[in-house]
């Protein structure tokens, strides 16, 4: 049985979890995690995208692509130039604490430490300051989810860490509807790297307790 699933009786009802998903960009919430939402339908999902505000067309797919994922989020606008100029650590912190719908939830889900492929600097910012947030008790939760994917250091597409631990083929229906917001609702060309890379299998860092993924953050770094 899966492990999210309460058994009752002769059904099986999902329990219901607070979720908040925090990414660096439009589209990063369904390349990385999308088959996730769409398979959990009847978690809470809030989904906090902290660049692009200001950008009208990437702002306007990605708040379409909450109401596919029956969601609700929010958008911030840090700066997300070409030239990936670091950001302060504090005022990434602040972005994410401003845009919080509340600070407890069941999970928060965000990006690796080393990004999900080499490389993308807000990427790895976002991940460092919601461990950091977490740690410090500035936002609860149960467990913490962190992508798991690498590219072999630009060698291919984007791949889930099969030894992560969670690592979850998706199914066809779901792949096809992940693609489908990718190609379609974004409106990525299907020969782009952001459909090529588009994983049919989603794979995930687990922490449960704030310390571990803070020694895993310093250890990685």
């Amino acid at each position: 049985m899966n492990r999210y699933l309460l058994k009752t009786g002769i059904k099986e009802v999902e329990k219901v979890k607070n979720v908040v998903l925090i990414v660096a960009h439009p589209d990063d919430e369904t390349l990385w995690a999308g088959g996730t939402i769409l398979s959990h339908p009847f978690w809470n999902w809030f989904i906090i995208c902290l660049c692009r505000k200001s950008d009208k067309e990437r702002a306007t797919k990605f708040y379409t692509a909450l109401q596919v994922f029956k969601a609700e989020g929010i958008m911030g606008d840090l700066d997300d130039g070409p030239d990936q100029k670091p950001l302060d650590e504090k005022v990434m912190e602040s972005a994410i604490l401003d845009l919080l719908p509340s600070r407890n939830f069941d999970l928060i889900i965000t990006h690796n430490p080393s990004g999900e492929y080499t490389r993308h600097i807000r990427h790895e910012e976002v991940s460092k300051s919601v461990i950091k947030l977490w740690d410090a008790g500035k936002i609860t939760a149960k467990e913490l989810w962190t992508f798991a994917y690498e590219d072999g250091n630009k060698k291919y597409f984007p791949l889930p860490v099969e030894n992560a631990n969670i690592c979850r083929l998706l199914t066809s229906r779901i792949w096809l509807r992940k693609y489908s917001i990718m190609t379609e609702t974004y409106g990525f060309e299907k020969s782009s790297w952001e459909a090529e890379t588009t994983p049919r299998a989603e794979a995930f860092w687990q922490f449960t307790d704030p310390y571990d993924a803070k020694r895993w953050l310093v250890n990685n770094s």
